[in-house]
């Protein structure tokens, strides 16, 4: 069987050969100086600032806003545990965002005004590709120039 297996692997193209498994407990989690302080980033694959496939998780604490803000390529969230307000406009209004269980996922085209909070702690998983970025509709609001 193993040879039957690696036989296969040797005739596909080299990128297949080269996979990843990730457990959750192998994710490294750190700060994220473009979210407000609290939030934590594990990177799965990147790096952001390229134009490469890119895979991260962010772990929010819980009572956590994210004020408006919008991305330049396209967005795709998931959420894996706890539940995300998301909303899309220009300022973060709490009545106007939808409540996000695990399993549900969003796709925020590029340059949408969005923002999110959460009451509990919450992980989510964001893929696409890159670069990414986070730019704040208020420039006030961005935690890297405080």
């Amino acid at each position: 069987m193993f040879a039957a297996v690696v036989s296969l692997l040797v005739g596909m193209p080299s990128g297949w050969a080269q996979h990843k498994m990730i457990a959750p407990d192998d994710l490294k989690w750190t700060d994220i100086s473009s979210l407000p302080p609290g939030a934590k980033i594990a990177v799965i694959e990147g790096p952001l600032n390229e134009a490469v496939p890119l895979t991260f998780r962010l772990k929010f604490p819980a009572n956590y806003q994210i004020p408006a803000h919008w991305h330049p390529a396209v967005e795709r969230v998931t959420v894996i545990s706890g539940t995300f307000y998301m909303g899309v406009g220009d300022k973060l209004d709490m009545k106007k965002s939808m409540a996000l269980s695990p399993g549900s996922m969003m796709i925020m085209q590029p340059k949408t005004n969005h923002f999110a909070w959460t009451k509990g702690e919450v992980v989510v998983q964001l893929n696409g590709n890159g670069p990414w970025a986070v730019t704040y509709v208020n420039p006030a609001d961005d935690p890297r120039k405080k």
